[in-house]
């Protein structure tokens, strides 16, 4: 795993680690036989014992089988999937394109009730048009060199937002004002995308506050992107993946980050003045 690792994904990762090592501890092995038991080096067992090196599920059904433990392989297995889950690299995410990647998003968005955005960088994927999210996902896909298939990525993105018309929901979205000026596609498209977040932003369920350039005495820095599905998990999109965190303690702090990148907004009148800006530069 790169430098960023959650307390979440390091926490899920010891715990399977653990179990493993009590595995092998209740069998009476020593590491260095289990090693010789599955044709691995030596240092392996100390490397899985450690949470240094995840197992793969042959590693995990090799440790079982070597100490006599074969019916626990499942149960492992699947918990250290849960834990490669946390993090996911964008070209595992999208290897089998960009649409599936947004048809698995929609049944987390349909059940959540509160969901808060903070986007620093591009519109959220929930506001935008068909002509921004193509130019979005076609830049994405060359970028990741993920399978070409946008305009079917594009569709299901479309389809994921239906959520904002559905009862039941609210949402609460911050923008950085860089996120009205940042364009993608042609000046028609970014100013169809900017008129139709003016839009958005009279949807009943929807409260979109603008962090505007020259906001005072900023407390809270500039973040990446991330969002707040109820009070039960973060999803923060980086570079090269998307982590998922579901530690209480790292949740409630994105929760209070939130709340202070929120003092830094303009709402209202005063927000839709930073739309109507920038929709006026772009001449």
């Amino acid at each position: 795993m790169p430098s960023y690792q959650s307390s979440s994904v390091e926490t899920a990762r010891k715990n399977v680690a653990a179990r493993l090592r009590e595995i092998r501890r209740d069998s009476g092995l020593k590491g260095h036989e289990l090693a010789a038991f599955a044709g691995w080096n030596k240092s392996k067992v100390s490397r899985i014992e450690n949470a240094v090196t995840p197992p793969s599920d042959e590693d995990i059904r090799a440790w079982c089988a070597g100490c006599g433990a074969e019916e626990q392989a499942a149960d492992l297995i699947a918990a250290s999937r849960t834990a490669d889950s946390m993090y996911l690299e964008w070209k595992r995410l999208q290897r089998t394109g960009l649409r599936q990647l947004q048809e698995s998003r929609i049944p987390l968005y349909e059940r959540t009730k509160l969901h808060r955005g903070y986007a620093s960088h591009v519109m959220p994927g929930l506001f935008q048009t068909p002509a921004y999210a193509t130019a979005l996902l076609e830049a994405v896909g060359r970028f990741h060199r993920a399978p070409k298939d946008t305009a079917d990525a594009v569709e299901a993105r479309m389809a994921r937002a239906q959520v904002l018309q559905k009862a039941g929901h609210r949402f609460v979205f911050l923008l950085e004002e860089a996120v009205l000026r940042y364009q993608l596609g042609d000046a028609e498209c970014m100013a169809g995308q900017l008129g139709h977040l003016l839009s958005v932003m009279s949807l009943p369920a929807v409260s979109v506050g603008i962090v505007p350039f020259a906001a005072r005495d900023r407390g809270m820095w500039t973040l990446e992107t991330f969002d707040i599905f109820d009070d039960e998990r973060v999803h923060v999109e980086l570079l090269t993946a998307q982590v998922t965190l579901t530690a209480p303690g790292e949740v409630a702090m994105y929760v209070r980050a939130f709340g202070d990148l929120r003092e830094l907004a303009v709402y209202g009148a005063d927000a839709r003045g930073c739309v109507a800006d920038a929709l006026s530069a772009l001449g």
